[in-house]
């Protein structure tokens, strides 16, 4: 599959914005830059000061023939350069090589140079390849950070293992520029291969209202459906969402967002939008009861208790099973507390999903209002574990499935 995408060459025309920090590794820079002018790609290079200390610009400008620009305001003229065009203007941010200082500041947003500053900007996905000793890559501040970074869903690119500028051998070279070549052409292939798609996902929890101020809910954020929404829009996908309460917000042009409260009313609008689908994504936390009857004004507290007689919702993974075409797909979820593997299984088969997405409220950094996810994904041939993860890379990682599937 990769290699069929190699010969695409998916970065013809694209915007680059290649941010160079302060290590040995700098001198890779050069040969990374001169690749992706090759592949087509437009470069425009942001560089730190230190950076400089390894590699001219000069040196830079001649393979990208651009200036390059380092500090807020140009020492000749006074000429401003815009982070915020920067922003706007690339298709994608790559800082290769990235210190840990850098990493850092990235992560908890020390804009101190026009590199930060110009990443913080960011509209475009930001790949990070990190380079430096390998103590310092293991240690644990660094580890966060990274973290940190990947939870915002920024793409890191691990480093090599071998030979450092310590002369110690291990974990914290950064990775040849033609492996980053790679993961970016990669990228770009994947960005259209759901064109023409339509693909419907439920999202967040449901509401259902026990008088006019109280309601039965769960804890639900919605983070793990908007995020597959996305991914699922990145690659061309017509993406409708219908989304129970969250104070989340899409910005994506191919997201169209249908706002529900109850799970009934997540019922019709997911059966409606399904019948003219290509697959359906049921990431919602969906009550399974809801109050018998609902009291029209603010039950007050009387007696010694209060008797909620609840009756079962209407089970949209079901109508959506029984409704499925042929050539439709239908993606769930299963969120478990124990037997995991078995109760997701049985619920593969019975509501007639393709495939399964599991996650174990046993499993710290996975489930509810979390910015990571832990899952397995359970199918008639089998189960894929994978380890935690931001919900942008899991949300990747279940559209990928998806796409083969297609």
């Amino acid at each position: 599959m990769i290699g069929r995408r190699m010969t695409m060459n998916t970065l013809q025309g694209k915007r680059i914005v290649l941010g160079i920090t302060g290590s040995i590794a700098a001198y890779k820079a050069a040969v990374l830059a001169r690749a992706l002018i090759k592949k087509g790609a437009e470069v425009q290079i942001v560089i730190t000061p230190a950076g400089k200390e390894f590699i001219t610009p000069i040196t830079l400008s001649a393979l990208t023939s651009k200036p390059v620009i380092s500090e807020f305001f140009a020492q000749r003229d006074g000429t401003w350069h815009s982070h915020v065009d920067l922003g706007l203007w690339a298709d994608a941010m790559l800082i290769a090589p990235a210190t840990a200082s850098t990493i850092g500041k990235m992560a908890h947003g020390v804009a101190d140079n026009m590199l930060v500053t110009t990443y913080l900007s960011m509209k475009a996905p930001v790949f990070v390849a990190p380079a430096m000793d390998l103590d310092m890559f293991a240690h644990p501040s660094t580890q966060h950070n990274l973290e940190i970074l990947r939870s915002y869903g920024n793409h890191i690119i691990e480093p090599a293992t071998g030979e450092l500028a310590s002369h110690l051998t291990g974990k914290g070279r950064m990775e040849e520029p033609e492996k980053i070549v790679e993961v970016m052409e990669s990228f770009f292939a994947r960005k259209q291969e759901l064109a023409g798609r339509r693909i419907v996902i439920t999202a967040g929890p449901t509401y259902e209202k026990i008088d006019p101020v109280r309601f039965i809910g769960n804890y639900s954020s919605g983070k793990m459906g908007y995020a597959l929404a996305e991914s699922c829009a990145e690659r061309g996908a017509e993406v409708i969402l219908v989304s129970g309460p969250v104070n989340l917000r899409i910005s994506h042009p191919n997201i169209r967002k249908v706002d529900v409260e109850s799970a009934a009313e997540m019922y019709d609008a997911a059966v409606s939008a399904f019948k003219e689908a290509d697959a359906g994504i049921l990431c919602a936390a969906v009550a399974d009861f809801t109050p018998e009857t609902v009291a029209g004004s603010k039950i007050k507290r009387e007696g010694d208790g209060l008797t909620l007689r609840l009756k079962p919702t209407k089970d949209i993974a079901a109508a959506l099973g029984q409704q499925k075409r042929a050539s439709q797909l239908l993606i769930g979820f299963a969120l478990e507390t124990n037997e995991e593997i078995t109760h997701a299984k049985e619920k593969l088969a019975r509501k007639n999903f393709d495939f399964i997405v599991l996650n174990s409220l046993n499993d710290k950094g996975a489930g509810f209002r979390t910015d990571t996810n832990k899952i397995t994904i359970i199918d008639r041939q089998g189960i894929t574990p994978y380890p935690l993860k931001s919900k942008k890379e899991v949300a990747d990682d279940i559209v990928d499935r998806l796409a083969n599937l297609f």
